[in-house]
């Protein structure tokens, strides 16, 4: 076997287990396990898990490790969409109904120069276009291949302050009637050059299904990261007054805050 045959092997196996362990983690904190949600013993494990892995990541790729890419024979078509495929939320009907000719998309927080662009301005933006493999919590991967501008082009243009350290993506739908989703990456995998805002999907425009009209592409990461039916980007210095805090709408339901693949 080749070298690069057992380093596509090892990170297979590696992609496979973290899968895994997100899930169980997920599963302890959403399935009523109270009590050993609780328990600082498990929390403190888990938390130490994240921070390992995170560092493991960033030792063994780098700050800028690429994701795998992959030729157009193995796009899937359709690609699997999950989660939400049709949000209810007033607003976005009506900017859906209108083929987001209003929508906007928002960049603020902790930036020098506040941004606000149409559809029509991200799309004459340069792009890149990658064929990724989506890995999922539930242990279901899609390939499929993604266009959008750079995050760390959008970042530079709207001027990040030092105090900066995390970005948050709104969103425009709703799990179960309840707190619109939000996700949110540090500054090293919102630059990283994978890391894109997609507004199209396998050469067509982004389905509705699929996060229309943008959705975020972090390819080192587990899906639940890749926020879809983006309505704003906010640079932060924590989470504290954000949701639950914890960085996510998962991660404030028991999932961890990185999950890097």
């Amino acid at each position: 076997m080749t070298r690069r045959s057992d380093d596509s092997v090892a990170r297979s196996t590696r992609r496979r287990f973290l899968q895994r362990a997100a899930l169980g983690a997920a599963t302890l904190g959403l399935a009523g396990c109270d009590r050993l949600s609780q328990n600082e013993r498990v929390i403190g494990t888990l938390s130490l898990a994240e921070t390992l892995n995170l560092r493991v990541q960033r030792f063994l790729a780098g700050a800028r490790g690429m994701a795998p890419e992959y030729p157009a024979s193995m796009i899937d078509a359709p690609f699997r969409p999950n989660g939400s495929t049709d949000p209810q939320a007033s607003r976005y009907r009506e900017l859906a109904a209108n083929d987001f000719a209003e929508w906007r998309l928002s960049v603020d927080g902790l930036v020098e120069t506040p941004l606000s662009l149409s559809l029509a301005e991200l799309r004459a933006l340069p792009a890149r276009t990658q064929i990724t493999r989506h890995d999922c919590v539930e242990g279901w991967s899609a390939i499929g291949q993604w266009q959008g501008p750079v995050l760390a082009d959008l970042l530079d243009r709207a001027g990040v302050r030092d105090e900066a350290r995390y970005v948050v993506f709104h969103c425009m739908d709703q799990l179960g009637d309840e707190d619109f989703y939000y996700e949110s990456l540090d500054l090293a995998e919102a630059r990283h050059p994978q890391t894109i805002l997609a507004y199209s999907l396998n050469g067509e425009t982004l389905p509705v299904a699929n996060g229309a009209p943008l959705r975020l592409r972090a390819e080192r990461q587990l899906g639940y990261k890749m926020a879809k039916y983006l309505s704003g980007i906010t640079l932060v210095t924590d989470f504290d007054a954000i949701g639950g805090g914890r960085g996510g709408y998962w991660e404030d339901r028991g999932y961890t805050w990185y999950a890097g693949i």
